[in-house]
């Protein structure tokens, strides 16, 4: 699949405080870079603890520490990062409009 924008993953794990997010987005983003995810079932198989609201998929990362929300065109295999922060963060986002 196709990732818009890793940038945007990078930005967040150079923030101060937020260092430690750095290898476990790097392996989120690797492994759905190799994903061929036709629904959500295939990423429920790989990621239990997905939660989907809409077309959103939030992922829990780093032992649930940050959350990443990310859209996800099944029909073109294409990514759309469209959040990443803390749980503090995560809870003043309306996850169904970002």
């Amino acid at each position: 699949m196709r990732v818009i924008a890793k940038r945007t993953l990078r930005e967040f794990w150079e923030k101060p405080n937020c260092q430690d997010s750095e290898q476990p987005l790097r392996a989120w983003h690797s492994e759905a870079k190799a994903a061929n995810w036709k629904n959500p079932a295939d990423i429920r198989a790989l990621y239990g603890t997905a939660s989907f609201v809409g077309d959103r998929v939030v992922f829990n990362i780093a032992g649930n520490k940050y959350r990443l929300v990310v859209r996800i065109r099944y029909d073109v295999q294409i990514i759309f990062i469209r959040f990443v922060g803390t749980h503090r963060e995560y809870d003043n986002i309306d996850v169904a409009t970002i």
